[in-house]
């Protein structure tokens, strides 16, 4: 496994990733409202009412009418800001900072925050139709999260990355095999582990969205794997 640090890309065309940081304050906000507020029971039920479970959402289970709960279809969104444990918030937004702000400087703002959000959505449905029946809830921004990483890749595959290696490792090595290394553990959990306590098809979800809108949503003045794709 592969922690990333820093990638020394400097931004191109904005003066502040202003819509990567907010989706790092309002998640850690989130977090740290639920664990300072809630007992550890109030935290297991915010995540069933807010998080997404499969079963629910196509209608064939239904929770407790007295949970304080979302229709079914908003949690595709909400359950993207909810974080259960600190090595769960704290390894998603590491991600997030380390390759969100070179994204959003390739795509702007506004078409960040709308990709980031269909990368989550994404990912939910992608968790849901293979798990359909499940009644654990799906939370996290990793699907979100992995459409970042797809397209950091698709526009940034020769950038050196500095990083740890099996977590404490001290290594430099190109996002093409960093990236490409997480793609291939992803995989392979998805196949071994499909019903785990990791959504792993969340993650491969979110980088097959990332992977699709990409192009649609980069500035023309940006290359992509070296070409421009629009002028």
């Amino acid at each position: 496994m592969f922690i990333p640090l820093h990638d020394g890309v400097p931004l191109r065309f904005l003066r502040k990733p202003f819509v990567t940081h907010g989706l790092i304050a309002l998640c850690v906000a989130v977090y740290l409202l639920l664990t300072l507020r809630q007992s550890e029971t109030g935290q297991i039920a915010v995540a069933a009412g807010f998080g997404l479970i499969p079963s629910v959402l196509f209608g064939t289970a239904q929770l407790p009418t007295d949970l304080l709960q979302l229709p079914s279809w908003l949690t595709l969104a909400s359950s993207v800001l909810l974080h259960l444990g600190f090595a769960h918030l704290a390894g998603n937004m590491l991600f997030l900072w380390v390759f969100g702000d070179n994204v959003e400087d390739a795509m702007g703002h506004s078409r960040f925050l709308a990709f980031f959000c269909l990368c989550g959505i994404g990912g939910s449905l992608t968790h849901a139709w293979v798990n359909p029946a499940s009644d654990q809830p799906l939370i996290g921004a990793s699907g979100a999260i992995s459409g970042v990483i797809a397209a950091y890749l698709m526009l940034y595959p020769r950038i050196r990355i500095w990083g740890l290696a099996f977590n404490w490792i001290p290594l430099r090595i190109t996002a093409l095999y960093a990236i490409a290394a997480w793609i291939l553990f992803q995989l392979a959990q998805a196949f071994i582990d499909p019903q785990g306590h990791v959504g792993w098809w969340a993650h491969l979800g979110g980088l097959g969205m990332g992977a699709a809108l990409t192009p649609l949503f980069i500035h023309g003045r940006v290359a992509l794997f070296g070409r421009v794709v629009r002028s």
